[in-house]
């Protein structure tokens, strides 16, 4: 009968643990459902400086990979994310400005897009032209902040290609 106590201890032990670890497979994604799953994404609004900051014509801002455009008292964002794989449209300016018509609206444009990826092409108006890009650049919203009258993109929303800041 001595030698059956280890044994049974050992049985005892080993169904013990085959439960145990059961339970703990079994409860696991459900504990782990309690957790949230918080991604943590950049602000899609931001400050790119003050309207007086920019020259007229074309300003190309890396970090936030967005082309702003001045004509004259206006303002205008184009982003410079390829809508084919995500990389980064080149501005290449005309040597002089053109009118250009794309889908019925006319604009003067001083120069258009290239992507070195894979080749893509946009007009000037971020339309795409040529190449594997399924559609055109997007347009974001610029606005100016009541607090300090700085610009304000909202990489966020996208707006038509129509779209004006008047400062």
């Amino acid at each position: 009968m001595e030698k059956q106590q280890p044994r049974r201890t050992f049985l005892t032990w080993l169904t013990g643990s085959i439960v145990g670890l059961g339970t703990a497979l079994v409860g696991w994604p459900f504990l782990r459902s309690l957790a949230p799953n918080v991604l943590y994404e950049p602000p899609k609004r931001m400050r790119v400086g003050a309207p007086d900051r920019f020259q007229e014509g074309v300003t190309y801002l890396d970090k936030e990979r967005l082309y702003v455009f001045k004509d004259g008292n206006s303002f205008y964002c184009i982003s410079a994310v390829c809508t084919h794989l995500g990389c980064t449209v080149k501005y290449a300016p005309y040597k002089r400005k053109e009118v250009q018509t794309v889908r019925n609206l006319e604009f003067t444009s001083g120069g258009e897009f290239h992507c070195p990826c894979h080749g893509s092409k946009f007009y000037g108006d971020g339309t795409n032209y040529f190449g594997p890009a399924p559609r055109p650049l997007a347009w974001h919203p610029v606005e100016v902040s009541m607090a300090d009258g700085q610009l304000v993109v909202d990489l966020g929303q996208r707006v038509e290609r129509d779209f004006r800041l008047v400062v």
